[in-house]
């Protein structure tokens, strides 16, 4: 007998819809996928590192990038979340004047050019002098972070006894995590054991997403051809983090780990500069993650797996960032299905399984 069950609409925690004539298509894949809300990266060129069209910074907004969102088809969407970027112009008066207005839910983190477009961040321990983080928890905005750390030499930045999230996980956490007791955080797109450590003892206000493509594939994968589209930052690790990773998404009691796919189009993965980091997992993320779910040894035709499975994929994440639950539905069967590139007018878009040389899915999804 086939296995087919219905959940609620999810959100994603964690995705990049791009700017310009990319948006329409990203946006689609969203919502063919069932999300009714998404968060959505703010790491544009130019960032989105203003609340307000009229804020005196030369930047992009939280309200123009909202607006331009709703017109490539986010007014679809029941709820939108765009982070503000956090660069050198970002203060407590900006946070505290966003929150106000209520366009400022969440602000972004990343470390410098630790990953696409991210050359406007600043490094954490400025970032924790200022008074922008306290500003952030005072007016219950989110910190969302990409955990990494900067300017690493390559033998620390990925070796054999660490790498650069798990630095940033065992020095710069514990810390931040300590000086703003207050503050809520999602630690966005963990891959490590450590990370995975870090956030389940961090209590109540901790919160990770965790994307496809670390449930499924190791650095193995990556290497072995070198199958760059399979390359994003935080890269893939090895089979002991994605054994941790699948311990705590499929925990029966787990209600701070919930998905955020880090989806990523990029019309041109290889460049002369080096690989573009990102994933592309739009319109197949829920299909991928019960795949993942499956190889992690949960039978998905059990009413008690599903259970974990909608939790981690529908709730957990929605619940953290304050997001009423969805009350429309989607549905998943255990039945082949094919994936496409798709066209754009700025070029063609690899899916990732497309792009690792799979064209078909074990999993179907219907709305």
């Amino acid at each position: 007998m086939t296995t087919s069950f219905t959940l609620p609409k999810w959100f994603d925690a964690h995705t990049h819809l791009r700017q310009g004539d990319l948006i329409a298509p990203i946006m689609k894949s969203q919502l063919d996928m069932g999300c009714y809300a998404v968060l959505a990266m703010p790491n544009t060129q130019p960032p989105v590192a203003k609340i307000t069209e009229s804020d005196p910074i030369e930047s992009w907004s939280i309200e123009g990038y909202r607006a331009m969102i709703a017109g490539a088809g986010g007014d679809q969407l029941d709820h939108l979340v765009t982070p503000l970027y956090i660069t050198p112009d970002t203060d407590a008066a900006m946070i505290e004047k966003g929150a106000q207005s209520g366009l400022l839910k969440a602000a972004k983190y990343y470390p410098p050019h630790g990953t696409t477009n991210s050359d406007h961040g600043l490094p954490m321990e400025k970032l924790m002098q200022s008074d922008v983080l306290q500003a952030m928890s005072d007016n219950n905005v989110t910190l969302c972070i990409h955990g990494e750390e900067h300017g690493l030499c390559p033998e620390a930045y990925f070796n054999r006894t660490s790498n650069a999230e798990e630095y940033f996980y065992r020095t710069r956490m514990p810390k931040l995590r300590t000086a703003y007791p207050d503050l809520k955080i999602a630690c966005e797109h963990i891959t490590t054991k450590v990370a995975v450590d870090f956030v389940k003892s961090a209590g109540a206000l901790t919160g990770a997403s965790v994307t496809p493509q670390h449930l499924l594939y190791t650095v193995g994968h990556l290497i072995q051809g070198l199958k760059y589209h399979l390359f994003c930052l935080p890269i893939v690790k090895f089979d002991d983090d994605r054994e941790a990773l699948r311990a705590a998404v499929t925990d029966p009691n787990n209600t701070r780990i919930f998905a955020g796919t880090d989806s990523a189009a990029h019309t041109v993965k290889a460049t002369p500069c080096g690989c573009a980091a990102g994933c592309f997992t739009g319109g197949i993320a829920p299909q991928l993650y019960a795949q993942a779910f499956e190889e992690a040894g949960l039978d998905l035709s059990t009413s008690a797996n599903q259970e974990i499975f909608k939790n981690f994929l529908c709730h957990n994440g929605a619940d953290f960032h304050g997001i009423p639950r969805s009350t429309e539905a989607f549905t998943l069967t255990k039945s082949p299905q094919t994936v496409e590139i798709i066209e754009t007018a700025n070029g063609t878009i690899t899916p990732l399984p497309v792009g690792l040389g799979d064209t078909t899915l074990p999993w179907s999804l219907s709305l």
